[in-house]
């Protein structure tokens, strides 16, 4: 439940991302022996993506924010349905799986076949490596004697295609280069654990990845890099309720275009000692919004960028260009009193001063965030049923928002 809060003030600290952990935990499966990784956020994803490396055969342990990994000598390469649904990033054991055991039998996501669904990319680049692919009973099965390197050309550049296709690569002999690759920092940050494991991997965090195959790769220790989606969530939150924060952790350099954008909307934010420092302290201005590929706005600062859009002065228009169905929020919004009109992959938002608290049910794990950031500033109480995928990426979510002064508590 949120109550309207006054304005914030404090620190608020950023926990590890969301999406580089659930990626370097797969590529423990590359190599035998102990993985510790830092700075891992206690989420509800890494518990599963942990149950998921159980049911392989890994040994699993957490203690506070270090996971350790202990990887045997032989694991079973599959995901099976019952967590493939729960986390659909859990196909990205595929590529490493096959690279290291030369076979992978993973569940479909959603449990059919391909269809227009995104893993055709990821298909295409391994087989392009040499891989031989089936589908039976919902599971799709890989094999390949062992993996050579080559050009893969990316339709598009998809994060999940790009890590998939760098995990099997590693291990592929000769050369691969990735042309279209995506490249978010999070792209970045499994290449860095992967080049300490012994990877030779040049152009991560640009369109181009080189990766020269090696034979055998080791364990290490590695921390994960700061979740900038986070980061962007208590931006966001001091944009609705006004005051000043520093976000402890962000990296400015991650997050270049949701500044500038906040900045054109009247926020003031800078680069501090210990992340970024945010101040609100007058009504937002309107602006266009559209989601693009790294180093574009991601698509997941979208709906934040919406309730900000629901409260600023004036009308804004946000233009999805990565994916359908991400306007599922939208009716929850209006019915706290925005004034949102969706058509396609188009949203006028055009601002309110105030929202009026209500029952609202999250979706997805950003836009339940963002409905518990815009109950903030609504009247009354918002009390958000199916909260429990905040859980799935944010780390003590209520907690944090309590510690800078918002009015949140968890109802059983």
């Amino acid at each position: 439940m949120v109550r309207p809060s006054g304005p914030l003030s404090g620190t608020v600290p950023v926990s590890g991302a969301k999406n580089s952990v659930l990626k370097v935990m797969a590529a423990t499966t590359l190599a035998r022996g102990t993985f510790t990784l830092r700075n891992v956020p206690a989420i509800a994803d890494v518990t599963w993506m942990g149950d998921l490396l159980a049911e392989m055969g890994m040994v699993v342990t957490h203690d506070g924010d270090t996971v350790t990994i202990d990887s045997p000598d032989d694991l079973r390469p599959e995901a099976p349905y019952e967590l493939v649904e729960r986390m659909r990033a859990s196909i990205v054991v595929l590529g490493p799986l096959l690279a290291r055991f030369g076979r992978a039998r993973v569940a479909l996501p959603g449990g059919d076949d391909f269809g227009p669904r995104p893993i055709d990319m990821h298909v295409r680049a391994l087989e392009a490596l040499g891989a031989e692919f089936t589908t039976a009973h919902g599971y799709i099965e890989a094999r390949a004697d062992r993996l050579l390197g080559t050009r893969v050309l990316l339709d598009f550049p998809s994060v999940g295609a790009t890590e998939n296709t760098l995990m099997a690569a590693v291990l592929a002999k000769g050369t691969t280069v990735i042309d279209n690759a995506a490249r978010e920092p999070e792209i970045a940050d499994l290449a860095a654990c992967l080049n300490r494991m012994g990877a030779q991997i040049l152009g991560a965090g640009t369109s181009t990845i080189t990766v020269e195959g090696v034979d055998e790769l080791s364990p290490v220790e590695h921390a994960i890099v700061p979740d900038r989606i986070e980061a962007a969530t208590y931006l966001a939150a001091v944009g609705v309720a006004g005051g000043e924060i520093t976000v402890q952790g962000a990296r400015p350099d991650h997050m270049s275009m949701l500044v500038q954008k906040l900045g054109e909307m009247g926020m003031r934010i800078s680069p501090d000692p210990d992340g970024l420092w945010a101040l609100r302290s007058q009504r937002l201005r309107s602006v266009d919004v559209s989601t693009l590929p790294y180093p574009g706005l991601a698509t997941d600062y979208k709906p934040l960028l919406v309730v900000l859009l629901a409260f600023a002065d004036g009308v804004g228009i946000v233009t999805e260009n990565l994916f359908s169905g991400r306007f599922r929020y939208v009716d929850e919004l209006v019915r706290m009193g925005a004034d949102i009109r969706t058509e396609g992959h188009h949203a006028v938002v055009r601002g309110v001063e105030r929202l009026s608290g209500a029952p609202v049910r999250a979706p997805d794990i950003r836009a339940g965030a963002a409905l518990a950031v815009a109950a903030l500033g609504a009247d009354g109480e918002t009390v958000i049923a199916d909260a429990d995928h905040i859980d799935r990426g944010y780390e003590r979510f209520v907690e944090k928002l309590q510690a800078l002064g918002a009015d949140v508590e968890r109802l059983d």
